[in-house]
């Protein structure tokens, strides 16, 4: 009795697996046709492009999703898998542009390191390690570059400090108030969880030259798809100033919970790049190819990737 049953369940967990990877198929298909006209007039400028630069672009891209795996691996004590850790950042990175604010990547990568043996508590804690890590890693490569452009990001001079302050005071509150209250023992127990496992990533030097250094060259190479592109397009702009614009105008655009920052992170990308002096076709021109290289042509691969991990249930 008990052969039938477990044959019937597989049947039905194929069945769900076959309807899962058309459903992504069918997704990535339907994104296409929507953003068609995207995807020709970015083909289309960057035709007459230099072709020897787009070819930068495109292996600096290629890297990113390498560099990407190294900071995951530097984010856990136990060692993963290669092959399958690439490849989950690379579907991890297409089912970014389906979720909003990172809630893709972060998915695709808590499954696979619970499919890997690791508790989901200590999973949760490692993404939410590499994320912290590329955060301050972005926020140290501003301040670098802000002293190395200086004139090119601005700040306000007549902003207000008691209003920051008191915001400040506010959150500062609010956070004692709920570690103090019924839930704060939870709380407490997942930081200190957090910490333990942060800890013991830093106790282990390779791990944490794996964590930071995935990390700064995830996104120096993000930098250099954008830089590679500018060239391509003869747009008239330093590449540290190039860089330092796409670091501050993605980080605004992860606060608006788009997937894959699409329309927020291209509006912010040519506003800034036109206010430093670009032209706007070119700047435009520009945008389109960083995106052709990071969105759309690894968008379709990717997801039939992420298909692929979960028929095999390795996600």
């Amino acid at each position: 009795m008990a052969g039938p049953l477990v044959a019937a369940s597989a049947r039905r967990r194929a069945y769900w697996q076959t309807a899962f990877s058309l459903a992504v198929l069918l997704a990535a298909v339907w994104l296409a046709r929507r953003h068609w006209p995207v995807l020709e007039t970015g083909a289309l400028r960057l035709a007459v492009a230099d072709q020897g630069w787009l070819l930068v672009a495109g292996a600096a891209a290629v890297g990113t999703w390498l560099c990407s795996a190294l900071a995951q691996q530097g984010a856990v004590k136990r060692r993963l898998p290669r092959g399958r850790l690439v490849a989950a950042q690379f579907a991890a990175s297409a089912a970014n542009h389906l979720l909003p604010a990172g809630l893709g990547a972060g998915a695709v990568n808590l499954r696979f390191l619970m499919r890997c043996g690791l508790p989901a508590t200590r999973s949760a804690t490692a993404v939410a390690v590499k994320g912290t890590a590329g955060v301050v890693v972005r926020g140290v490569l501003i301040a670098v570059l802000a002293v190395a452009c200086p004139g090119v990001l601005r700040v306000p001079d007549s902003a207000p400090g008691l209003p920051v302050a008191l915001v400040a005071a506010v959150v500062v509150a609010g956070v004692s108030a709920l570690l103090a209250g019924p839930l704060g023992q939870r709380c407490r127990t997942v930081l200190g969880t957090a910490v333990a496992d942060v800890r013991a990533v830093h106790a282990r030097p390779h791990r944490a030259a794996a964590l930071w250094g995935g990390s700064l060259a995830f996104a120096v190479l993000h930098c250099a798809v954008l830089i590679a592109v500018t060239q391509a397009v003869a747009l008239p702009l330093p590449p540290a100033r190039v860089a330092l614009l796409y670091l501050a105008a993605s980080s605004a655009a992860a606060l608006l919970p788009t997937p894959g920052g699409l329309g927020s992170l291209d509006a912010a990308l040519v506003l800034a790049l036109t206010a430093a002096g670009a032209p706007g076709a070119a700047a435009a021109s520009a945008v389109l190819g960083y995106r052709l290289f990071t969105v759309w042509l690894p968008l379709l691969p990717g997801l039939v990737v992420l298909g692929v991990l979960v028929r095999r249930r390795a996600l």
